[in-house]
């Protein structure tokens, strides 16, 4: 079996996937790969019999005698990772822990996190986890992990050391950008269960829904929410809802289609177009609108990539939605896991590019808010109120068009100060909306989202 994902990252590992369960189209896009490589096969052996030559080489002159398995591992994660910053192998135990993350729940820090310049960075600590509360922040380095150098190590190795049995302690140093020496840590790991849906009523008047991933639990979650909402507030009180995927960094690929086919009647969702046009694919909403077509404000930031992008784009582009906050991540790729059979792990491979409905690639450019609306940050995080963006990312697949860099992914801890968060409860409540926005002239009073 195959799968295409989508993620972010994690402990969790990677970096923004967009993971897709692969369907029997999976095995076209390898015979077609297949094929082009005979027609320069000459070239291709001669470079396998310097790959052999090579490995016998250090098999039978190197100081110490090698691990074969460990060399074989090793050709083939310098090879993929010389593609771009998304494709990457598993071994056995990397691949179990990534089917792990997608069910929601494993043993850890809780704490997602990508490999930049040989160290790990940190993309952002996972709500209410031993990360979170020891007070790691997106834009970490951590360079240590129990006195052993990170340099060196892939991200699954670095990833794996951080993970743990519960109670048991870790020791992290950081280097924090506006830190005068480096930081030291020490925190005890748990079993992470993420719950992707928070949600609250706002004011009696409104629907507030936070998405922090999309794993196997999020759809479901979402449902939920709405249904304990409509039992919170009649339909004829409640004026819409607030979806906030600000630093959710994406998950899996039917859970974005779902999510937004929840949310909206029907239409495409995204499609995903191969090196080949027959590999092109559509995604469709099904099932329909669960909030009855009532008004939706979706709050994305530097720090929403992949699947997060995904349901922002189909909402926006199907006017179901209106956009506040900042440019999202830009990360427009999916890859595809292709497990490779038992005890040998499984390849994530970027497969394809994704575009939104309208046809807009996201690749480097990412998802521009209808009303951006810039927070106020402090002294204390203004070093690290730009999150790295794909575009920034070394080795990355290149737009289709001037390629845009990150953006702001603060978000205030309390919300009476979230500037963005309260743009949208007065977009939905027909209030003027300026918040010190770019397009500041611009008025709930414009044309609301309708139901697609």
């Amino acid at each position: 079996m195959r799968k295409h994902v989508g993620f972010f990252l994690g402990t969790v590992a990677g970096a923004c996937l967009t993971l897709l369960v692969a369907s029997p189209q999976g095995a076209h896009l390898f015979a077609v790969a297949n094929a082009a490589a005979h027609s320069d096969n000459s070239n291709t052996y001669s470079q396998l019999n310097l790959f052999g030559e090579v490995f016998e080489k250090v098999k039978s002159d190197y100081v110490e005698k090698p691990d074969d398995s460990k060399l074989v591992e090793g050709a083939i994660n310098g090879m993929i990772s010389s593609l771009d910053p998304h494709s990457r192998y598993m071994n056995e135990k990397g691949w179990a822990e990534m089917q792990e993350t997608t069910h929601g729940e494993f043993g850890g820090l809780g704490i997602e996190v990508t490999m930049e310049d040989g160290f790990v960075k940190v993309v952002a600590p996972i709500d209410d986890t031993p990360a979170s509360r020891a007070g790691i922040m997106s834009g970490d380095v951590i360079t240590t992990i129990d006195d052993d150098q990170i340099q060196g190590m892939t991200l699954d190795q670095a990833v794996n050391k951080m993970k743990g049995a519960p109670n048991s302690s870790i020791r992290l140093k950081i280097i924090r950008k506006d830190a005068d020496k480096p930081i030291e840590l020490s925190i005890t790991r748990e079993v992470i269960r993420v719950r992707p849906v928070k949600y609250h009523v706002e004011g009696g008047d409104i629907g507030y829904i936070r998405i922090t991933s999309f794993n196997e639990q999020t759809t479901e979650g979402l449902r939920k929410a709405i249904a304990e909402i409509q039992k919170q507030v009649p339909q004829d009180k409640l004026d819409g809802y607030v979806v906030d995927l600000r630093n959710n960094p994406g998950g899996l690929l039917d859970q974005a289609v779902s999510v937004t086919s929840t949310l909206m009647q029907r239409g495409e969702v995204v499609s995903t177009r191969g090196r080949n046009p027959e590999e092109t694919q559509r995604f469709t909403a099904h099932g329909g609108d669960m909030t009855k077509g009532k008004p939706l404000v979706v709050l994305i930031n530097g720090g929403s990539a992949s699947a997060s992008e995904i349901v922002a784009g189909a909402l926006h582009d199907h006017k179901r939605a209106t956009l506040i906050g900042t440019r999202s991540f830009g990360k427009g790729s999916v890859q595809t896991i292709i497990p490779l059979g038992t005890g040998n792990g499984a390849l994530a491979l970027t497969t394809a590019r994704y575009f939104t409905p309208s046809g807009h690639s996201i690749q480097a450019l990412g998802i521009k808010p209808d009303i951006e609306v810039l927070q106020d940050v402090p002294d204390e995080f203004k070093t690290r109120s730009e999150i790295i963006s794909e575009a920034k990312m070394r080795g990355h697949l290149a737009a289709e068009g001037a390629e845009q860099t990150g953006s702001q992914s603060y978000v205030p801890p309390d919300e009476k100060n979230d500037k963005a968060l309260a743009a949208a409860f007065n977009q939905l409540r027909g209030v003027t909306v300026n918040a010190d926005a770019k397009n500041a002239d611009t008025k709930a009073a414009q044309k609301r989202p309708v139901p697609n």
